[in-house]
């Protein structure tokens, strides 16, 4: 999951969510899925600290979190793998997680990603 912005030098970084556009992940393939960034890290030139906006039914791909990852549900609901979270849910994943994502009624979650994930592709094994 890739997620690009115009980088900053500024140590503190203030984001007035509300004020930013939701943004649709660029990713090829993925359709119904909004993006905020919140944090950018200028060393690793990503996005590490994002919200996701899920449309009703839409998925993500399985993939791999090196890093891991923490997810906290602010509206909605969404399944990554065996795990169905709600809102005020939090969850986190170990390093070399592997899930694929499906938000069956749309939802809104803060996501930390502190490594770029790895979408396993069709024939791949985890």
């Amino acid at each position: 999951m890739e997620v690009r912005v115009k980088p900053t030098l500024k140590p503190n970084q203030l984001v007035r969510s509300h004020e930013v556009s939701w943004q649709p992940l660029a990713e090829p393939g993925i359709v119904g899925v909004s993006v905020k960034v919140l944090r950018f890290d200028p060393i690793a030139h990503r996005a590490p600290t994002i919200l996701l906006k899920f449309e009703p039914g839409a998925s993500y791909p399985a993939h791999n979190h090196p890093g891991g990852e923490e997810i906290y549900v602010l509206e909605g609901d969404i399944r990554l793998g065996k795990d169905h979270l709600k809102a005020g849910d939090y969850l986190y994943t170990v390093p070399n997680n592997v899930h694929a994502v499906h938000s069956e009624g749309g939802c809104v979650v803060l996501v930390n990603v502190p490594q770029e994930v790895e979408v396993i592709k069709r024939g791949d094994k985890p």
